[in-house]
């Protein structure tokens, strides 16, 4: 019986610190989870400021988009959560040297608290 949804897993990007998958591929678009700022080699956490944090959230999301066969540049919509807020424009820069012309649609979201203690989420959902 054919399947509906795909998971993707990305051996680019730090294995999953729980019961979750990289990604889901399904109608059309690629549903990912949220990448925190994890080295993929060793899994650790990396960035002492929500920007560099920030960067390497996008660059996880950019290798699990790089296993679905897409990019991440097209992005539909993002989702930034970040324990600081008052951190944003940092935040904002350096996204915007991922999504030079034509950004995806956003959201940002203020949390209390993320795993591992990192300042910054990101997620995505990306046309294939």
């Amino acid at each position: 019986m054919p399947s509906d949804r795909e998971i993707v897993d990305a051996p680019g990007a730090p294995a999953a610190v729980g019961p979750y998958s990289h990604a889901v591929r399904a109608g059309g678009l690629l549903f990912c989870s949220g990448q925190i700022p994890l080295d993929p080699r060793s899994g650790e956490l990396v960035g002492q400021t929500p920007a560099e944090q920030a960067r390497r959230c996008l660059e996880n999301l950019r290798e699990v988009c790089a296993a679905a066969g897409t990019s991440l540049e097209r992005a539909v919509r993002l989702t930034i959560y970040t324990t600081d807020l008052g951190a944003f424009a940092q935040i904002n820069d350096v996204y915007a040297t991922f999504f030079a012309s034509e950004p995806p649609a956003r959201a940002a979201v203020g949390v209390a608290a993320l795993p591992k203690g990192a300042y910054v989420e990101i997620d995505a959902v990306v046309a294939l």
